[in-house]
Parts: structure tokens; C-alpha cells; sequence
């Protein structure tokens, strides 16, 4: 007789089985957001200036700023985190507990945002507190050692809450998710400024959640690279290993083995911050066979005894235009690619689903960071915003990668402490901007601390979307293939464009300082079948059985044909737990073909009878389980 537990077991592959047959994604439906391709929006002004920024569902943004006197206020003291809710513009402050002054963040493999370090306690003008442990008109304890952890939600219910286990000191750390969907944590000082130093140097990391008793764990490039080595620039590559890049070095990292191995160092220009170019990895496509190659664009060419130099007039000092890249599980070397339209700092680069890289923000003189010398403009160290986003495409030939056509200039100038994501319908939202050691703002101030919030709609924008049917809700790494269907107006009345489309995953990241952690572009394999009456069907893979190449955890997906996506939906990637993620075997996928006349019906039934039968295997052993028990 079977025990229990076996039967447990049994209804539960018998569940899987019937989840992976049903649990699709309802037809999207077009952009209830209207806008005017390539151009920007002021969609409205933010509770709270967007320091950070991440996407939390499909609905709902999370602004983190540093604590500041912000107007909107809740519990008594100035908040410094809120919520916005896309379709109906409505914000709600919320708690951040502690200063997230120039913290780091990611998203756990289990859904979880997290938000850790920041800054000491402050008081008026980001002078210390007198009490670390709250208290005074911002009552902001120390973050410096903070965990702070948000579910989203679309009910208004949620907020930020600490986690009982804290990091070690860390104010400008970076966060990467790894394969089992856990995080590591690197670097950051102790008590900030413009630039590290040894006395206040992190060069650690360690793991959240941690093992016990762990210590965090002397990371040796991170010493070497003072003392622009602050958010140093970090990805996990498809190798399992890490990229690290900072300051002029940049190390392939095996975090299992705490093994460095060295790369080329970066030519032409400092990338990391205050330098902060502009960084991405590369599409991960079946055509690279998902091989990681990371740009890096634009900062500043500084030597290392520059950043210290009492001398240094910043805001005069032009920014690098350099771009280039590194395939680092390939080659230890960097080649060059297009350099940008004019040197930038602070500039974002954001995938858009059409597979094009998108660059907006930062300025043409100076770099990140503020203070009150004389030279400063006004409190900030950068000058000359570039208002006109600019569009890499990395199917252009060499020469002709980046572009500005039909693309308009933003009149709000982003600079130190701006972001911006990607959104579901495809458009960006762009927010903060504030060089300032407090709330400043007022017609005399160049650089005020900056409210304003814009959506930026991409070339494809206002093309009628793609709203394709039968795309699942939760992929698994390998696993069996899913189709999804087209209509003759999602391949725009011509039947070949199925030729060209395309399924993506895009996890939009944690955006601040001109970096989005963990961003990451993956397209699924796919074949197709075209029909006479000019429908289509994708037959698709689900992700790579390799959780390296996109680590566990929510993302969007969008269907692209023509280079139009369809309005993207959030999806889980993986099991929706942390630890070790399932790996199953790649299904099968037909040969592409454009069928005969009469064959769509004979494709149709067929995909009913499959999915009948999948049903049926489900139940059947649901029904063969209980039977078996019974007995």
C-alpha cells in the first residue's frame, strides 16, 4: 500500500502537469496609455524624488529616494519611498524605516524586492543625526547595515519591513540575484563621500539570505581599485561566474571558489561611480547561442589620483563618448564599438522589447556626486544635461549603431540621482534627478531636486500591438515547448512577418545610478507554422536549462513581430522559491513551415487533442493515485 507521502507526491507532478497545460496569459490588449512616438511625457510629479526606481508588478512602481524633506509626509516624519499606480496615476507614500541613502537592490528568485544599505541617520541639510536610532524631524535610523524587503502589491496593503538579519556597513553596494534566485552583496564604504578611501573601504561580499554564522568575505579587486571602486559594476554570466568591472579593472569571479581571475582592464574611461557610464548586457538570443557580452558607455577618462585632487575642477572635466566591450566568458579582452553622439555621464541604457538598447539622462560635463565648493553648479558636479535620448541597434552595422531620428529632447534635465525603467506597455518611466544634499527647489536653482516625472515612448509606441494567445504565466528552465497563436492583424495582414517574430523576457532591473541591477534581455528559441488564411503559430521553447543565463525570479514577456511587442505581462521565471531551480529537458520544436490549405484545421485540432490528452494524463493520475491509496 502507498504511504502518504507518496500519494502527496503523485498529486502534485498530477497538479504541475494540469498548471503547465492551463495557466496561460490572457490576450493583452493595446497600451491604455496614449503617447506620441519618440517623444517625452510629464506624466505627473512624484511623493518622492526617484533616487531608485523598480517595477513591481504590472501596475505598480516603487520610488526609493534618500531621506531628505521630502513634502509628502507619512507617520510624522518626511517620507522617502512611495508607490505609483500606472493606470490610474494615484501614489501612496511608504515607510522605508531606515536612510536608503545610495542603497543597492535586486529581486529575490521568490518575488521579493530588496533594497539593502544606505546612509547614517541625517537631520536638516544631510548633516548626521544626533541619535542613530531615529528620533528628530526625519527619524531615519541608520541604514547603513539595512535589509529592507517589500512584496508588491495592487491593493494598496504593502510596505517596506526590515529583515531580522542585517548586512555589514555598506553605503553604495551592488546586488546580484543568482541561479537558486538568492543575492549577493558586494562592496560599498562605511560612511560615503564623493570617493572611497582604504579607512572606510568594504571590499567584501556576502550572501542574503546568509548561511549561518556567515562573515562577509575579503573580495581582493575591490582593494585594489580604490578609489572609485563604489557600486562596483557586476553581472552573473551564463558561466555561473561573475564580471566584476571597477575602476580600470575588471575580473572574471568565481564566488563559489572566491577565485579571481584577471581580465584586460577597461580602456578609455572609468565606468564605475562617480565616473558612471552607462552599462548593459548584451540580448542573450538563440543566434549567440545566449552568450553574455556586456557594453559599456560613455563616463570619464580620470587617472586614479585625479578623483582626490583638491584642484579638480569637476564640472568642467567632458565626459567620455567611449563604448565598448567584453565577452568574458569568450575572451579576456575589450573591443571597441560606436562611441556615443557626445560624451556622457549618468546615462541609463534600457532594453526595449524590439531588442534595441535605449540611452537617456546624465550630462556631457562632469560626473555623479554634489557638494558646496565654489566651482559647484550650484551644489551639483555635473553640467550640461543631454536632453535627447539617442537608440543602439545591435543589428546595424559598425558606424551606424546609434540613432536620433524621430527622436524628441526631454525638458527636464536628469542628471545625479535620476532612473528610469521599462514598463509593460513598452514605454519608459523616468523620474528624479537631484544634486542636492537636501530638498532645494525654486526658480533660482539650476539642478533643483527634481519631481517631475516623464514617460518616454519609443519609436514603435503608437503601432497597433500584437495580442498573441497561449503564453504561460511561469516558464521552467527546459521543459516542454508551448505554442502561441497570431491573427492576421498581429502579423499586420501579412502572413510571412511570423518569419520575424519573436518571444522576449525582459527583467527591467533595480534602477539607480545609472544602473539597472540585474537587468537582463533573453529571447526564446522558436519555430512557426504559417496558415493560408494569414494566422500563424509560434512554437516555442521555454528558457534555457541553465538558470545562469536569467535567474529565478519575476519578469515581463512580450511576443514582437515586425519589431512592434505586444503589451507585456509579468511572468514568473522559475519555481517561485529560492534554492535550486529544476532542470528539464529542452522540448522538441516542429520545423518551420507555412502550411497548405486545409492543414490550419488538421494543426488545430491536433493542438486541442494534445491539450486534452495532457488534461487527461493529469487526471488520470490524480485518479490513479487516490485509487492506489485507497486500495
Amino acid at each position: 500500500m502507498p504511504t502518504l507521502l507518496h500519494l502527496l507526491a503523485v498529486l502534485m507532478l498530477a497538479v504541475l502537469v494540469l498548471g503547465q497545460s492551463t495557466t496561460t496569459i490572457s490576450r493583452p490588449g493595446q497600451p491604455t496609455h496614449s503617447g506620441v512616438a519618440g517623444q517625452f511625457e510629464i506624466i505627473g510629479s512624484s511623493l518622492v524624488s526617484a533616487q531608485q526606481l523598480f517595477l513591481g508588478s504590472e501596475n505598480n512602481v516603487y520610488l526609493v529616494d534618500k531621506v531628505e524633506n521630502n513634502p509628502a509626509r507619512i507617520d510624522g516624519h518626511p517620507a522617502w519611498a512611495s508607490e505609483w499606480t500606472l493606470t490610474s496615476n494615484n501614489q501612496r507614500p511608504l515607510d522605508a524605516v531606515t536612510n536608503s541613502f545610495c542603497a543597492g537592490g535586486n529581486v529575490m528568485g521568490n518575488g521579493t524586492w530588496v533594497n539593502i544599505g544606505g546612509n547614517q541617520a541625517v537631520t536638516y541639510g544631510g548633516d548626521p543625526a544626533p541619535s542613530q536610532y531615529g528620533g528628530g524631524p526625519y527619524d531615519d535610523p541608520d541604514g547603513r547595515k539595512s535589509i529592507r524587503l517589500l512584496n508588491p502589491c495592487d491593493d494598496g496593503k504593502c510596505d517596506w519591513i526590515l529583515s531580522p538579519v542585517s548586512t555589514d556597513q555598506r553605503w553604495y553596494p551592488t546586488i546580484e540575484t543568482l541561479e537558486d534566485g538568492t543575492l549577493i552583496i558586494l562592496g560599498g564604504c562605511r560612511n560615503g563621500g564623493y570617493v572611497n578611501d582604504a579607512k572606510q573601504d568594504n571590499p567584501t561580499y556576502e550572501f542574503f539570505p546568509p548561511a549561518a554564522d556567515a562573515e562577509p568575505i575579503l573580495l581582493p579587486v575591490l582593494q585594489r581599485t580604490l578609489p572609485a571602486n563604489l557600486y562596483p559594476l557586476t553581472w552573473l554570466l551564463p558561466s555561473g561566474k561573475l564580471l566584476i568591472q571597477s575602476n580600470w579593472e575588471t575580473v572574471l569571479f568565481d564566488y563559489r571558489k572566491n577565485k579571481e581571475t584577471p581580465l584586460d582592464d577597461i580602456p578609455e574611461a572609468v565606468r564605475t561611480y562617480p565616473a558612471s557610464a552607462g552599462t548593459v548586457m548584451m540580448p542573450l538570443t538563440p543566434a549567440n547561442n545566449w552568450t553574455a557580452t556586456i557594453m559599456f558607455c560613455g563616463g570619464s577618462n580620470v587617472a586614479p589620483n585625479k578623483w582626490t585632487n583638491p584642484n579638480w575642477i569637476i564640472p568642467t572635466f567632458a565626459a567620455s563618448a567611449s563604448c565598448v566591450k567584453i565577452t568574458p566568458d569568450v575572451s579576456k579582452s575589450y573591443v571597441k564599438d560606436d562611441p556615443l553622439p557626445e560624451g556622457r555621464s549618468m546615462a541609463n541604457l534600457l532594453f526595449l522589447p524590439d531588442g534595441k538598447i535605449l540611452c537617456l539622462n546624465g550630462a556631457r560635463m562632469g560626473t555623479a556626486g554634489y557638494g558646496n565648493q565654489s566651482w559647484a553648479v550650484g551644489m551639483s558636479y555635473a553640467d550640461n544635461p543631454v536632453l535627447t535620448p539617442a537608440i543602439y541597434d545591435p543589428a546595424a552595422p559598425a558606424g551606424k549603431r546609434w540613432s536620433r531620428d524621430g527622436l524628441g529632447a526631454s525638458s527636464v534635465p536628469r542628471m545625479y540621482h535620476s532612473s528610469a525603467i521599462l514598463l509593460p506597455d513598452g514605454s519608459v518611466f523616468v523620474s528624479g534627478s537631484n544634486p542636492n544634499s537636501d530638498y532645494n527647489v525654486g526658480d533660482d536653482i539650476q539642478y533643483p531636486t527634481e519631481y517631475r516625472t516623464e514617460r518616454f515612448f519609443p519609436p514603435y509606441y503608437d503601432e497597433r500591438r500584437p495580442q498573441p494567445v497561449g503564453l504561460l504565466r511561469q516558464l521552467s528552465y527546459g521543459g516542454p515547448s508551448f505554442d502561441v497563436t497570431l491573427d492576421s492583424d498581429d502579423l499586420f495582414g501579412n502572413v510571412e512577418n511570423v518569419k520575424n517574430a519573436s518571444v522576449v523576457i525582459i527583467r527591467p532591473g533595480f534602477s539607480t545610478h545609472a544602473m539597472n541591477m540585474g537587468q537582463r534581455f533573453v529571447q526564446l528559441e522558436n519555430t512557426y507554422t504559417g496558415y493560408p488564411n494569414k494566422t500563424a503559430t509560434l512554437h516555442v521553447s521555454q528558457l534555457p536549462p541553465n538558470p545562469a543565463i536569467l535567474a529565478p525570479g519575476p519578469a515581463l514577456i512580450f511576443v514582437v513581430v515586425n519589431g512592434v511587442p505586444s503589451v507585456g505581462a509579468q511572468v514568473m521565471v522559475g519555481s517561485g522559491s529560492l534554492g535550486a531551480q529544476q532542470i528539464l529537458p529542452i522540448g522538441d520544436l516542429p520545423a518551420s513551415s507555412m502550411a497548405l490549405v486545409g492543414s490550419q484545421n488538421d494543426a488545430n485540432a491536433a493542438l486541442r487533442i494534445s491539450q486534452s490528452w495532457l488534461t487527461a494524463c493529469a487526471w488520470g493520475a490524480l485518479i490513479m493515485a487516490l485509487l492506489s491509496y485507497a486500495w
